[in-house]
């Protein structure tokens, strides 16, 4: 059983692990293809950010949300490969921050196209998120069944 249990991590983070190399290879000065994509997304957030928060809402570089992604899809998915509980936290605060941002099928209406891809594609970080939270789940209930566990007394005779 411990053996499939790596092996499902490994297969598993690797998704994280691969996406984060071919990010970190094509990030160049400019931030990469990843940049480029969410450079309008992140410029309509911003908008959003400064039409709440007025002149003080915070000003967010693309390469450096770019940079935050391959840190922590790389290290999450490394940790997490080896069944470290911190892995899995960075890879769903990847999920939770960049799912909204970059499958934003909410902006388009019912039978476009793009509602349809990007809702599938936000559905399958929905699942991704949910495994994690699952792996989390199993590692806590394993470790408080084997704090219950009670040590067997020796009879006296």
């Amino acid at each position: 059983m411990g053996f499939f249990s790596f092996l499902g991590r490994v297969l598993f983070a690797s998704l994280f692990i691969l996406s984060a190399w071919q990010m970190y290879n094509e990030f160049g000065t400019d931030g990469g293809p990843a940049a480029k994509e969410l450079a309008p997304k992140l410029a309509v957030f911003q908008k959003y950010l400064k039409s709440n928060f007025g002149e003080g809402a915070p000003i967010i570089d693309v390469r450096h949300f770019v940079a935050a992604s391959i840190v922590l899809k790389g290290l999450g998915g490394l940790l997490f490969v080896f069944g470290s509980s911190f892995g899995a936290y960075l890879l769903l605060y990847h999920l939770a921050y960049t799912t909204p941002l970059l499958y934003d099928f909410y902006n388009y209406s019912y039978g476009k196209p793009e509602f349809f891809a990007l809702g599938q594609e936000f559905l399958q970080c929905v699942a991704l998120f949910g495994a994690l939270l699952f792996f989390l789940g199993m590692k806590s209930s394993i470790i408080r069944r084997q704090l219950r566990k009670k040590t067997p007394k020796t009879k006296t005779s």
